[in-house]
Protein backbone atom coordinates (compact mmCIF):
# COMPACT_ATOMS: atom_id res chain seq x y z
CA UNK A 1 0.00 0.00 0.00
CA UNK A 2 1.18 3.47 -0.61
CA UNK A 3 0.63 6.43 1.57
CA UNK A 4 1.58 9.24 -0.33
CA UNK A 5 0.22 11.89 1.34
CA UNK A 6 -0.24 12.69 5.45
CA UNK A 7 -3.60 12.95 4.97
CA UNK A 8 -3.61 8.72 3.35
CA UNK A 9 -1.26 8.10 6.78
CA UNK A 10 -4.04 9.19 9.13
CA UNK A 11 -6.72 7.83 6.97
CA UNK A 12 -4.90 4.33 7.24
CA UNK A 13 -4.38 4.89 10.65
CA UNK A 14 -7.34 5.36 11.70
CA UNK A 15 -9.12 2.65 9.13
CA UNK A 16 -6.61 -0.42 10.44
CA UNK A 17 -6.42 0.70 14.29
CA UNK A 18 -2.48 1.51 14.02
CA UNK A 19 -0.70 3.65 16.94
CA UNK A 20 1.67 6.07 14.77
CA UNK A 21 5.33 7.13 15.98
CA UNK A 22 6.08 10.64 15.62
CA UNK A 23 9.63 11.88 15.81
CA UNK A 24 11.82 14.22 13.81
CA UNK A 25 14.91 12.91 12.74
CA UNK A 26 18.17 15.31 12.71
CA UNK A 27 21.13 14.55 9.70
CA UNK A 28 24.48 16.46 9.74
CA UNK A 29 25.84 18.72 6.84
CA UNK A 30 28.28 20.58 5.97
CA UNK A 31 28.15 24.47 6.74
CA UNK A 32 26.75 26.56 3.79
CA UNK A 33 29.61 28.96 2.65
CA UNK A 34 29.98 32.29 4.01
CA UNK A 35 28.05 35.50 2.93
CA UNK A 36 25.22 32.87 2.44
CA UNK A 37 21.68 34.15 3.12
CA UNK A 38 20.16 32.11 5.90
CA UNK A 39 23.33 30.67 7.55
CA UNK A 40 22.53 30.28 10.64
CA UNK A 41 19.55 28.59 9.82
CA UNK A 42 21.13 25.42 9.57
CA UNK A 43 23.11 25.46 13.23
CA UNK A 44 20.80 23.18 16.02
CA UNK A 45 20.77 23.78 19.10
CA UNK A 46 21.10 20.18 20.36
CA UNK A 47 24.17 18.56 18.23
CA UNK A 48 25.66 22.03 18.54
CA UNK A 49 26.68 21.24 14.46
CA UNK A 50 24.74 22.32 11.08
CA UNK A 51 22.02 19.84 10.65
CA UNK A 52 19.09 19.02 8.27
CA UNK A 53 15.65 18.15 10.12
CA UNK A 54 12.88 16.24 8.82
CA UNK A 55 9.78 14.92 10.67
CA UNK A 56 8.97 11.13 10.40
CA UNK A 57 5.81 9.14 11.13
CA UNK A 58 5.97 5.42 11.55
CA UNK A 59 3.79 2.72 12.80
CA UNK A 60 4.44 0.48 15.86
CA UNK A 61 6.33 -2.01 14.03
CA UNK A 62 8.78 0.78 12.93
CA UNK A 63 7.85 0.77 9.33
CA UNK A 64 8.10 3.98 7.83
CA UNK A 65 4.96 5.32 6.52
CA UNK A 66 5.70 9.23 6.02
CA UNK A 67 8.66 11.60 5.86
CA UNK A 68 8.27 14.92 5.86
CA UNK A 69 9.73 17.98 3.79
CA UNK A 70 13.69 18.56 4.88
CA UNK A 71 14.30 21.70 7.41
CA UNK A 72 16.70 23.76 8.68
CA UNK A 73 18.07 22.24 12.05
CA UNK A 74 17.61 25.31 13.85
CA UNK A 75 13.81 25.07 13.43
CA UNK A 76 12.17 23.04 16.62
CA UNK A 77 10.04 20.19 16.70
CA UNK A 78 6.75 21.91 17.42
CA UNK A 79 6.76 24.41 14.98
CA UNK A 80 7.64 21.87 12.31
CA UNK A 81 4.66 20.24 13.16
CA UNK A 82 2.49 23.05 12.98
CA UNK A 83 4.01 23.78 8.90
CA UNK A 84 3.33 20.18 8.13
CA UNK A 85 -0.55 20.35 9.59
CA UNK A 86 -0.15 17.56 11.48
CA UNK A 87 -2.19 18.94 14.61
CA UNK A 88 -4.80 19.73 12.09
CA UNK A 89 -4.87 16.15 10.70
CA UNK A 90 -5.38 14.93 15.04
CA UNK A 91 -8.35 17.24 14.78
CA UNK A 92 -9.80 15.63 11.48
CA UNK A 93 -8.90 12.21 12.70
CA UNK A 94 -10.30 12.01 16.45
CA UNK A 95 -9.51 7.69 16.56
CA UNK A 96 -6.04 8.72 15.39
CA UNK A 97 -3.64 7.72 18.15
CA UNK A 98 0.11 8.21 18.88
CA UNK A 99 3.38 8.25 21.00
CA UNK A 100 5.75 10.95 20.32
CA UNK A 101 9.09 12.11 22.16
CA UNK A 102 9.52 15.37 24.77
CA UNK A 103 9.92 17.82 21.66
CA UNK A 104 5.88 17.75 20.85
CA UNK A 105 4.91 18.19 24.65
CA UNK A 106 2.45 20.94 22.90
CA UNK A 107 1.01 18.44 20.51
CA UNK A 108 0.72 16.08 23.75
CA UNK A 109 -1.38 18.91 25.44
CA UNK A 110 -3.47 20.13 22.48
CA UNK A 111 -4.71 16.60 21.89
CA UNK A 112 -4.44 14.48 25.32
CA UNK A 113 -6.52 12.15 24.33
CA UNK A 114 -5.00 10.72 21.31
CA UNK A 115 -0.90 12.06 21.60
CA UNK A 116 0.91 11.01 24.61
CA UNK A 117 4.25 11.94 25.45
CA UNK A 118 6.55 11.21 28.05
CA UNK A 119 6.37 12.45 31.56
CA UNK A 120 8.76 16.13 32.63
CA UNK A 121 11.94 14.81 34.72
CA UNK A 122 11.62 16.44 37.97
CA UNK A 123 13.22 19.00 39.32
CA UNK A 124 16.64 18.79 41.27
CA UNK A 125 15.36 19.91 44.29
CA UNK A 126 12.33 17.65 44.50
CA UNK A 127 12.32 14.81 47.02
CA UNK A 128 13.27 11.62 46.87
CA UNK A 129 9.87 9.75 45.64
CA UNK A 130 9.68 11.91 43.06
CA UNK A 131 13.18 11.82 41.32
CA UNK A 132 12.86 7.29 41.53
CA UNK A 133 15.13 7.15 44.47
CA UNK A 134 14.36 4.63 46.77
CA UNK A 135 15.16 6.39 49.55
Amino acid sequence: MRLRTLSDVFAYAASQDVELRIDRIEVRVRRPRANKSGRRAFASGKMKQNTKKTTVISDGKGRTLWTGAIRPGRMHDQTALKTEGIGHLFKQYPQVRAKVDAGYRGLAKQSPDQVQAPPLKPEKDAPPWRRGCPN
